[in-house]
């Protein structure tokens, strides 16, 4: 059994409602399959369930731990340092979709 490493700058959210409460009260989690090791104490860029940068947010605790149903699950919980303005949004989607999430059919 091993873990799997999330790259550094990149959070990706899975359901809009943990990037709601993120953005909504400057703190939140997202639950992940997998045991994950997140970089706790790190700023991170966001990225919302459709791959665009959002904000950036500062890892404060990943708990990874197989629950009673025996699946592997990362819980990360984290707070909002601030939104990307448009731009800078614009800039570090286009730069993820080059490095992470492959080239899409994008205009």
């Amino acid at each position: 059994m091993g873990f799997s490493t999330e790259f550094n700058s990149v959070c990706k959210f899975k359901t809009d409602q943990e990037l709601y409460e993120l953005l909504e009260y400057g703190r939140g989690k997202m639950k992940k399959t997998g045991l994950r090791i997140f970089p706790t104490g790190q700023k991170v860029i966001a990225y919302s369930s459709a791959n665009v940068a959002v904000a950036i947010v500062k890892i404060v605790a990943s708990i990874a731990e197989i629950n009673f149903q025996g699946e592997e699950v990362t819980e990360v919980e984290m707070e909002l340092i601030r939104k990307l303005t448009p731009e800078e949004s614009h800039v570090q989607t286009a730069l993820a979709y080059e490095m992470f999430f492959g080239e899409p059919n994008r205009k």
